[in-house]
């Protein structure tokens, strides 16, 4: 019988220890997520919460601070995320912080991640609401990486395809497999090397010859910077435009006289209608020039019966010398 009692002692001991021990743990644990332990309440409002749920961590530069209290929807494209934070961090963490959603991992449980700003600002208060931002989906990631896979895909298959074509052109290996083809390439940067230095050796005269123009020397020189040669090309200037008045004002003359003519011409009056209507007048000219002709002829041979004369031969004869002295004395001064 004291045996039975001695166990159930023990027993009872057992419970009570065992309780004790739960009880402490589940202070630990609640005091760990701010169940019983001093808070304040820290809200942030974002477009898409990622799967956060109630319990989850709230993190302070890492450092675990507190929990998600819990998540109001506000409208169709706000939500509101309400935090329990520890009240030690009221004196430490400021108003101008940034929220974001992480996760713990790539694929553990969502976190609330707060950061402190660079700038200084005043300490956070009870209920005070915090700047969010947006941070990439997972979701989106994948997607964004699916596309880029497609797109490596298309880019590999082209690639696959040049290749082929590389690998079947007969040409291309040809070119590749001549063995004069890397002298050709050492003679053709040869030759053009030579014709760059020649470049160089030309864009040097072409600079000096420059170099001369500006200062004066040369006949080109001298053509643009010669001041008196301006003054000479703008008086011929001058006398061209001169002789092209006059000459404007010749053929507004010239104008009148053929207005004139055509005038009479046409009218029938003045001597250029009788010079080209009148008959008898053309008949007169013609025996006028025919009577010249006729006199001039005459006149020629009276001249020759002259010269034949013996009272005239000596004369004539004088000046047919006078004329060949002259004629030798001109060959001599040239």
């Amino acid at each position: 019988m004291a045996k039975k009692t001695v166990n159930t002692i023990k027993l009872g001991v057992f419970v009570l220890s065992g309780l004790l021990f739960l009880i402490v743990m589940l202070y630990m644990i609640g005091k760990n997520r701010n169940l019983f332990g001093p808070a304040f309440v820290l809200k942030a409002q974002f477009e898409n919460v990622q799967g956060l749920v109630p319990g989850n961590n709230v993190r302070f530069s890492g450092i675990q601070v507190g929990t998600v209290k819990r998540i109001n929807i506000i409208n169709d494209t706000l939500i509101e995320v309400v935090m329990l934070v520890d009240d030690k961090m009221q004196q430490i963490m400021r108003n101008n912080a940034i929220v974001a959603i992480g996760s713990e991992g790539l694929m553990g449980n969502k976190v609330v991640n707060i950061s402190p700003a660079r700038s200084p600002a005043p300490f956070v208060t009870k209920g005070e609401l915090l700047s969010s931002r947006k941070v990439l989906n997972t979701d989106d990631m994948l997607q964004t990486l699916s596309k880029t896979n497609q797109d490596i895909a298309v880019v590999a298959a082209q690639l696959k395809i040049a290749v082929q074509r590389v690998n079947n052109s007969a040409a291309l290996w040809a070119i590749l497999n001549d063995e004069t083809l890397p002298q050709n390439l050492r003679s053709a940067a040869a030759n053009v090397q030579q014709a760059t230095a020649r470049a160089a050796i030309v864009a040097s005269d072409l600079q000096s010859i420059i170099g001369s123009v500006k200062n004066g020397k040369g006949s080109l020189g001298a053509v643009l910077t010669d001041t008196s040669f301006a003054v000479s090309l703008h008086d011929a200037i001058e006398k061209i435009k001169g002789v092209g008045d006059k000459a404007d004002e010749l053929a507004v003359s010239l104008n009148s006289v053929i207005t004139g003519v055509k005038q009479d011409y046409n009218t029938g009056r003045g001597p250029v209608n009788a010079l080209f209507k009148d008959s008898s007048m053309v008949v007169s000219i013609s025996k006028s020039l025919d009577n010249i002709q006729k006199g001039t002829d005459a006149f020629n041979q009276n001249m020759e019966a002259l010269k034949h004369n013996f009272l005239f031969r000596g004369y004539f004869r004088k000046l047919e010398k006078q004329k060949s002295k002259e004629n030798r004395q001109g060959f001599a001064a040239q």
